[in-house]
């Protein structure tokens, strides 16, 4: 259970299934760092009945978050919806920073808004928010079928204007619930990424994106017609597709993208529109630290000695570019002078734990707390002892102070 401290502690109750070793509640997770999706279900469906999507995804190296909250019908908000969707993108991260978590360690960073129906168009809702605010976590917006969201005067199709993620819809042909001209259509039209596609499943359903579900099947058999697809064919036409959709922009797989293309050039099973200038860069910063007199290698091979940051042009293991940004700072070394005195007959110790009893001049090589040399110079001076011999005399009865 998430709690949203900026909305009065608002309650989110949330489906987590993550990689593991073991089947089972609350098992370990399998090693390794996992893309987060966070999925927004349809108007009153559960986050059972997209079973077919966690059982597709996980396995294959992400993790899914799916909030249960706004599934009743008589007070459904989509807007709050997309703010659950909004809060759960960043409390996912926070989860694999927490040692008490379940996902401590499992969490990378990138990440993609999904969502059927209502819960597709909450996920326009939330990217709007997300990208307008400088998120970096948000790698990607998916909508199946997604439905326009306009409860208080919000709009996923005005929204749309503001994501420039890359982002893919997938739209039933025959889908009478939310009728593509009316939903999907423009929201991908008024989409401001420059790389941006729609799919159109040929005969394809509003429901079929999920397993069965009484209530959207319900709805589905009042308004839609003409759907010659079973639910299974059209469940592998999303995952043919979506798979190779993530692995490109969440694990940085352009080879991926180019598969992802290829099929849409050549699949009989669908038809679709598309607006992208080629696979995307893949950018990410660091920071690195030497020693004055060092020298640092950054990722592409080049080496630099002085203060600087520097871009390195990669290509992934997935065939991508890949730019990286290192800001390297160069600590300075530390030469200290300093005096010390001792009486004769005594032992003085250095910096570095050297001991001496004569003046000298001597040098310790320290390592500082930021692991750069510390050199200091200790001129020691040795102070004479002094025996004088005295007389002195008082009168009977004085008294002598020595």
């Amino acid at each position: 259970m998430f709690e949203d401290p900026d909305r009065g502690n608002r309650q989110i109750e949330t489906e987590i299934y993550y990689p593991s070793t073991v089947a089972g509640e609350d098992t370990p997770g399998a090693t390794g760092e996992y893309p987060v999706i966070v999925f927004g279900h349809g108007f009153v469906m559960v986050w059972s009945a997209y079973a077919n999507l966690w059982e597709e995804f996980v396995p294959r190296g992400f993790i899914m978050a799916f909030p249960r909250t706004e599934g009743n019908a008589f007070s459904t908000d989509h807007q709050k919806f997309g703010w659950d969707l909004q809060f759960l993108v960043t409390a996912m991260q926070q989860e694999g920073n927490d040692p008490a978590s379940m996902l401590y360690q499992l969490v990378a960073s990138e990440t993609a808004l999904m969502g059927h129906s209502m819960g597709g168009g909450a996920a326009f809702l939330a990217a709007d928010s997300l990208v307008t605010n400088g998120n970096t976590n948000l790698k990607t917006l998916v909508g199946l079928a997604p439905a326009e969201s306009s409860s208080n005067g919000v709009s996923s199709i005005a929204s749309a204007t503001q994501i420039t993620l890359p982002s893919l819809i997938l739209s039933g042909v025959q889908d009478g619930v939310t009728p593509p001209a009316d939903h999907h259509i423009p929201m991908y039209n008024n989409l401001a990424s420059d790389c941006k596609t729609i799919i159109h499943v040929t005969g394809g359903a509003h429901c079929y994106f999920a397993n069965s579900n009484a209530a959207c099947d319900f709805g589905e058999s009042t308004s839609s017609n003409g759907i010659s697809i079973t639910r299974q064919e059209q469940h592998q036409v999303t995952f043919d597709f979506v798979n190779l959709w993530l692995d490109y922009t969440l694990k940085a797989d352009c080879n991926d993208f180019t598969v992802f293309n290829d099929s849409l050039a050549v699949s009989p099973r669908i038809n679709f529109d598309q607006v992208c200038n080629g696979p995307m860069s893949f950018e990410s910063s660091e920071t690195a630290t030497i020693c004055q007199g060092d020298i640092y290698t950054f990722p592409d091979g080049t080496t630099g000695s002085t203060a600087t940051t520097h871009i390195s042009a990669l290509i992934s293991t997935g065939g991508c570019d890949s730019l990286v940004e290192t800001t390297l700072d160069v600590i300075n070394s530390y030469n200290i002078t300093e005096s010390a005195s001792i009486c004769q007959g005594s032992t003085y110790t250095f910096p570095d734990g050297t001991t001496s009893s004569a003046a000298t001049t001597y040098t310790s090589n320290l390592t500082s707390v930021n692991g750069c040399d510390s050199i200091i110079e200790t001129t020691l001076d040795v102070v004479n002892s002094y025996n004088i011999t005295e007389s002195a005399s008082i009168c009977q009865g004085g008294t002598y102070t020595f």
